[in-house]
């Protein structure tokens, strides 16, 4: 039998395995999702807004434990892993108020009388979603998809990362504890092989994937002629632009913290910054001394602010990036050797700050998804929004300014899918999660989030006099 190992970036040990699911058992945990279905989505709106509400409940309650398993799965400090399940609670909540509130994107669609006729349009689920989720915010990324989905009347099979297994499990339990239906949400521990084919030989309307542009790509391939209703969420080389009159102070402190939090592992984390001249020199000075306040160490310490990467290829890789542009002409600011636990081909990897940097440079155009940042001055916004695009990617970009109007007409200029002004690197349900150009397609989140998980069916019928 065939067995996923999640290796723990702490100390490389194997936290878990898990054996993949065989043939019989992916296509029983699709037949028991489509049969449920059609049960599920008679279910009134309320009735799946309560079941969510109960299976938030019950995560909150597991959170200390929860939080000690993200630690050792994927790496983050255990300081800061239990925020990630409040993160959930706020997004899956505000998910369930919205599908029954007053004027709900889930309600029929009422059009203007016309005499004789009766006309509206009903927004009906699609079926089953297949979600496939990451390992860098492992509840979060996976909420996202897999709340608007139950909400709007389908089911989901969640497949997760093979490093984070254990959260698709709490996951699942979570809800099954609160009472929903047999079937109507399932966990499957599969392979790329075994994913591509669900996706491939039908039994789900829709899938939801969080990753890499590659992962995206082969999506899309897999469900080339299906029809089939997909929305990707992939990576980011997501900018900020200290303006001139900026809170210098502030905009620092979130910078920093926007491009290091999770050791730089966010889509949405800020990977390349660009400051007013003005301003260039003391940013500098102020980033690097508050990087140097990291503490790097294993992630089930307490004390630890900065912990490992996910694994030891993903550290060498951003520290490539670093290298090239040292040779490139870059100048880094932060010193290794006061980060005695870095080491070239292990996971724990110094965090650092790098000037001299150009847009011919890797660090400055590709994914890093790791703990640097490169920082560029530049003479005013209409430098600042050239290099904002230059990018094959845009998910969000940040502005710091105390001129809203400004960072309006700037944010319109951008090619991004969120513009931030005066912060960075979060989620608010309330709107829409979405990017453009390689990072992505379709929308989560929102009000606009469920229109990507129901389709339209009009009725339009003719009254006899």
């Amino acid at each position: 039998m065939q067995k996923l190992q999640c290796i723990s970036p702490i100390d490389n040990s194997v936290y878990v395995e898990r054996p993949l699911a065989t043939e019989y058992e992916i296509q029983n945990a699709l037949s028991r999702a489509e049969g449920a279905q059609q049960h599920w989505k008679q279910v009134p709106v309320s009735e799946r807004a309560a079941l969510v509400r109960v299976a938030v409940k019950n995560l909150l309650q597991k959170k200390a434990q929860l939080a000690d398993e993200i630690s050792w799965q994927m790496g983050r400090p255990i300081q800061y892993a239990g925020g990630e399940i409040d993160g959930l609670a706020e997004r899956a909540l505000y998910m369930a108020d919205l599908a029954e509130s007053t004027g709900s994107p889930l309600a029929d669609i009422a059009l203007p009388e016309k005499p004789g006729f009766t006309r509206f349009i009903r927004r009906e689920p699609l079926g089953t979603s297949f979600v496939i989720a990451p390992w860098n915010y492992p509840y979060l990324t996976a909420i996202n998809a897999v709340v608007p989905a139950l909400l709007a009347g389908n089911s989901v099979i969640l497949k997760h990362s093979a490093q984070t297994p254990v959260c698709a499990e709490r996951l699942v339990e979570g809800f099954i504890e609160a009472g929903l239906p047999e079937g109507i949400f399932q966990y499957l521990h599969l392979d790329h092989r075994d994913a591509e084919q669900i996706i491939i030989n039908g039994g789900v309307q829709h899938v939801a994937f969080t990753g890499s542009v590659a992962g995206g790509a082969a999506v899309e391939s897999a469900a080339a002629g299906r029809f089939l209703s997909v929305g990707l969420e992939l990576g980011g080389k997501d900018p900020a632009y200290v303006r001139a009159d900026a809170d210098l102070e502030y905009a620092v402190a979130s910078v920093v913290d926007g491009a290091f939090f999770n050791s730089g592992q966010s889509c949405c984390g800020i990977e390349r910054a660009y400051v007013h001249e003005s301003l260039f020199d003391e940013f500098v000075r102020r980033a690097a001394a508050l990087i140097r306040e990291y503490r790097l160490g294993r992630s089930d310490e307490q004390s630890t602010t900065l912990g490992p990467l996910v694994r030891a290829s993903a550290a060498d890789f951003v520290r490539d990036q670093i290298d090239e542009a040292v040779a490139q002409g870059a100048q880094a600011h932060i010193d290794d050797g006061d980060f005695p636990l870095d080491q070239r081909g292990s996971a724990y990897m110094a965090p650092q700050l790098l000037t001299n940097v150009h847009h011919n440079m890797r660090v400055m155009s590709e994914e890093s998804f790791g703990p640097v940042l490169g920082v560029m001055p530049v003479a005013g916004d209409a430098e600042a929004v050239a290099l904002m695009n230059d990018s094959e990617y845009g998910l969000t970009a940040a502005i710091y300014s105390a001129d809203e109007k400004a960072a309006l007409l700037l944010g319109d200029q951008l090619q991004t899918g969120t513009v931030f002004l005066n912060r960075c690197d979060y989620l608010d349900p309330a709107l829409a999660w979405t990017g453009v150009k390689n990072s992505g397609r379709g929308c989560t989140l929102s009000g606009v989030g469920f229109e990507h998980l129901t389709r339209p069916k009009s009725f339009h019928f003719k009254i006899k006099p």
